[in-house]
């Protein structure tokens, strides 16, 4: 089978669609705020996002655990004021079976029925040194089990494109995969990528290691060149030469690096369309415009306002 087909094949399809753009299915990520103006502007990217009909809504769950109320707020909300289904992050980091465990059931308590879970972040962020804590969930497939035995939870997890920082290899990354799909796992999400070429040798790689959840690719809408850039450099993501000259001085030009941004992420998207990809989830930032305007080149457009 060939990898279209097989991405097909597998991949869960939503029977909502937006006019004009059959067999794509799109889903959103989001982070709790930390402050009322941060909240409000939230909340207007979700009302600005909703009426495009995700699959799903994501939200972050901060490093070390930092944002668990927010977190629940948030999804919360989501399930009382709007008709999408929202996904809650959860990590093990910095917390017992028992913290976690009870954020779980809050979780299923207020009508969340999809986690994304994750091994996270520790509390001094990205690159510091991972150690589980004493009782607590040991990694990502131990979280995956852990989730799985309190509900019928649809379970996401992590994929890595250009492989974990802190894997030695592929073969141990997707054995690390293949661990969390074993305990329960039901869709992968990637970190984000700019080479499609990347994602596409990864998901060989895990098809031929007899792992064939959906692996759905993140795309990272640029906001902010320079920053991204920096994020990448911490997190293992390559930034290709070529992007890096379509953003050249435009560091005083916002509108046209807007612009810019969107076309090379519906570029992306298209291509990926084209090698049998319908399914992509936004790393929105908190920002709706730019992944909205990105939709609206690949076709999507609004249904009925989904949000009181």
């Amino acid at each position: 089978m060939e990898l279209g087909e097989t991405m097909n094949h597998n991949t869960e399809r939503s029977g909502r669609r937006s006019q004009n753009a059959d067999r794509l299915n799109i889903s959103f990520e989001f982070f709790p705020p930390k402050s009322k103006d941060m909240e409000d502007g939230l909340w207007e990217s979700i009302e600005r996002l909703v009426p495009l009909s995700p699959n799903f809504v994501s939200v972050t769950y901060g490093a070390g655990g930092s944002t668990r109320e927010r977190t629940h707020d948030v999804v919360a909300r989501l399930v009382k004021e709007t008709d999408i289904k929202p996904a809650a992050h959860l990590t093990c980091v910095g917390a017992s079976r028992v913290e976690v465990n009870e954020v779980i059931r809050s979780y299923a308590d207020c009508g969340v029925k999809h986690i994304v879970a994750l091994r996270g972040d520790p509390a001094e962020g990205v690159g510091s040194r991972y150690v589980p804590h004493d009782g607590g969930y040991v990694n990502g497939a131990d979280l995956v089990a852990g989730i799985r035995s309190l509900g019928d939870f649809e379970v996401s997890v992590s994929a890595y494109p250009e492989k974990h920082p802190e894997s030695p290899d592929f073969a141990m990354d997707i054995e690390m995969l293949r661990q969390k799909v074993d305990a329960g796992a039901t869709r992968a999400i990637t970190q984000f990528f700019f080479d499609n070429d990347l994602y596409e040798g990864y998901v060989e790689r895990v098809r031929r290691a007899g792992i064939f959840i959906p692996i759905v690719p993140g795309i990272l809408p640029i906001h902010n060149f320079k920053q991204m850039a920096n994020f990448a450099g911490r997190t293992g993501a390559s930034v290709p030469q070529w992007l890096a000259n379509r953003f050249e001085g435009l560091d005083k030009d916002p509108e046209t690096h807007r612009l810019v941004a969107a076309a090379i992420a519906a570029e992306q998207v298209q291509d990926l369309r084209e090698r049998g990809i319908d399914d992509f989830h936004f790393y929105t930032m908190n920002r709706a415009n730019l992944s909205y305007a990105i939709c609206h080149l690949l076709g999507l457009r609004p249904a009925l306002a989904q949000v009181a």
